[in-house]
């Protein structure tokens, strides 16, 4: 687990109707602050990848299909420097994923249909905010590539 990295199962509610999938509440233990909303679509076995922000904390839900979630430590002051940190997440394991400032991030849809990834972000959008990589930057050290073991 990546310094400052929080996972948080989160409920959802079935019925014969459908379902309803909680993501954030402004009075949960883990909110910090509101600045903006978006969603994210991932196509199967594209890769979105790598961005870092320097103010804004993440929280990432996936209420539709299945992602692999990449995040990398270079924070040289942190615990978990240079580590590397994978999470499978989507409908079938429903968490909301907390991702502090300054942790690299990247994601590869994974299944057979276009994933939702919903981002309850702390601030609004400021492309000054953050860094891009390419996916396959030397910079970071992993392998996207599917690993039969």
């Amino acid at each position: 687990m990546i310094e400052g990295v929080k996972i948080t199962p989160l409920r959802q509610i079935l019925d014969e109707r459908g379902k309803i999938m909680h993501m954030l509440r402004c009075d949960a233990p883990h909110f910090q602050q509101f600045g903006e909303i978006y969603f994210s679509f991932v196509h199967p076995g594209v890769i979105k990848g790598w961005h870092i922000h320097k103010e804004m904390t993440l929280n990432y839900a996936v209420p539709v299909g299945k992602i692999k979630l990449v995040l990398y430590d270079e924070r040289e002051n942190s615990s978990t420097y240079g580590e590397l940190m994978e999470v499978f997440t989507g409908q079938d394991n429903y968490q909301l994923i907390t991702i502090p400032p300054f942790v690299w991030n990247g994601t590869k849809g994974v299944g057979d249909i276009t994933s939702i990834i919903a981002n309850c972000a702390t601030l609004p959008h400021d492309p000054q905010e953050i860094e891009r990589l390419s996916p396959f930057d030397r910079r970071i050290p992993y392998d996207w590539s599917l690993r039969h073991e």
